[in-house]
């Protein structure tokens, strides 16, 4: 009897649909590309542009110069496949975020999605080169990778509608969940191999809220919980991510378990620090831990709708999807796994990979993840002064970083203030290892309009400064005030154009 109850679990798992979870996926795939490309749009000039901080056309100058050098013939496309090539105008700039954000709609609403997901990605991965350190965030390397992966979950049809979604290619859906696995699992796996003491002693939650990025107002109610919560939230954060993505091998229960887990720790992630579209991305994987027949009944009540039925398509066309997924596949699952096992210490003796891996890095989207493998213990904030005798400092004041002590932590995600971000990554190394900053302080003595566009005051509005300078703060969250802070030093020497 056990042994025919088990036959009949087994089946029924093989027998499960997607086609609900895959509809949905892409709905949400959409609308973070949109936020994505949106909230680049309004940054990309201050940051890449002709007068910003790194501009786009003196690395794409260096790039052609190099290639000329080289004798690098059509193979430069594979090295940097990037519209850079064609522009780096602002304009142009401008015009790759908003037609991103555009065709991000369509994806939406179901229009050509097959088209529309390989142009957003390799429009994503352009503007990813050309913004080098700004796009360089392990969010931006998920986006690049499940959107790849999308191209092909994604139907081939010119309108794709709710009531004739159709389940995904098996191959493609298990690319998506081995891709939430790498990324909950190496989350929590990085934690251990990187022997930081604050995960090995479960205090690492007792610093974390304060030494984010950029805190959200419920950190700060966060941080001042007791120090037996903080521990038993830093376990529950290495089983959830250990344990749980190891449930899509087992039955419907358990996965639904895992989504629930899985999801409400990036909600309380979310919750607590802006990390732009990280979370929502993270949350739209898990999806496919639900099979039709989890979703059957919400859309039975609410739209009267059935879990899918299959579409008749050509079978010319079938056989051509399922050679590309197949071969899709066949080079992107050695060279994950590589770097997968590679980013917890395992590293496999897999030379042909090794060159396959080398030969597919340009186009960023197989990549191995792991998040605050190093827990930061203590919260350094730069503050930039400028000043026209070199007596009296003003601030320049950013729009979401801590600065202000009075000034409580922002609401700022899905949106990513590059520069905000880039600031604290510059905290934690030194003045030398930060040529953009060096850039970034040269334009506000030049007085670079597009810049000060990315902070929210300009306090030298007659003129740029005559000199600039990076203090060192120590920033800790206060108990009655939302920060408090003590000058350690001088991050950078005064500079003058």
């Amino acid at each position: 009897m056990s042994s025919q109850s088990s036959r009949s679990s087994a089946g029924s798992r093989d027998s499960a649909t997607y086609a609900t979870a895959a509809w949905l996926f892409l709905r949400l795939l959409g609308v973070i590309y949109f936020t994505a490309f949106w909230s680049l749009a309004v940054q990309v000039v201050g940051l890449v542009g002709h007068d910003g901080i790194l501009p786009a056309r003196l690395y794409m100058d260096g790039a052609r110069a190099f290639v000329a050098s080289e004798g690098i013939g059509i193979d430069r496309y594979r090295l940097l496949p990037t519209l850079g090539w064609i522009s780096t105008g602002d304009a142009f700039l401008r015009a790759c975020c908003y037609a991103g954000a555009a065709l991000s709609i369509l994806l939406v609403v179901g229009v050509a999605p097959v088209v529309v997901l390989a142009v957003v990605w390799f429009d994503y991965l352009s503007l990813s080169i050309v913004c080098r350190e700004f796009l360089s965030y392990q969010w931006d390397a998920l986006l690049l990778e499940a959107g790849l992966i999308a191209v092909f979950l994604a139907p081939p049809v010119w309108r794709e509608r709710l009531v004739d979604r159709a389940d995904p290619p098996r191959v493609v859906r298990w690319l998506m969940t081995w891709l939430m696995f790498r990324l909950m699992v190496g989350s929590g796996a990085v934690k251990l191999a990187s022997g930081d003491p604050t995960w090995r002693s479960l205090t690492a939650m007792t610093f974390h809220y304060e030494t984010q990025p950029i805190p959200t107002p419920l950190a700060w109610y966060a941080h001042q919980l007791p120090l037996w919560f903080q521990k038993v939230s830093t376990a529950a954060v290495f089983a959830i991510e250990l344990i749980a993505p190891w449930f899509v091998l087992g039955p419907r229960r358990l996965r639904v378990i895992a989504f629930a887990l899985l999801a409400g720790l990036q909600s309380l992630v979310a919750l607590t620090g802006n990390y732009a579209f990280f979370n929502f991305l993270a949350v739209a994987l898990c999806l496919f831990l639900l099979d039709d027949r989890v979703f059957d009944r919400v859309l039975r009540r609410s739209a009267g709708l059935s879990a899918g039925r299959p579409r008749t398509r050509s079978p010319q066309m079938l056989a051509l999807r399922t050679v590309a997924v197949w071969l899709f596949a066949v080079i992107t699952v050695p060279v994950s796994l590589m770097m997968f096992t590679g980013s917890i210490g395992l590293a496999l003796p897999l030379p042909l990979v090794a060159e396959v891996a080398d030969f597919i890095s340009p186009f960023r989207s197989v990549n191995s993840y792991g998040l605050f493998a190093v827990m930061t213990t203590t919260r350094d904030e730069i503050v930039v002064e400028g000043s026209n005798d070199g007596e009296r400092w003003q601030p320049y004041e950013f729009p979401f970083k801590p600065g202000d002590v009075n000034r409580p932590p922002p609401w700022v995600a899905p949106h990513q203030p590059r520069l905000d971000w880039q600031m604290w990554f510059a905290a934690l190394a030194s003045y030398a290892d930060a040529p953009w900053f060096r850039n970034f302080c040269l334009r506000l003595l030049e007085g670079s309009p597009d810049v000060l566009a990315l902070m929210p005051r300009n306090p030298f509005p007659d003129g740029p400064p005559k000199y600039v300078r990076g203090v060192l703060y120590r920033y800790h969250f206060g108990k009655t005030a939302w920060w408090t802070r003590e000058q350690i030093g001088d991050y950078s020497p005064v500079m003058s154009k």
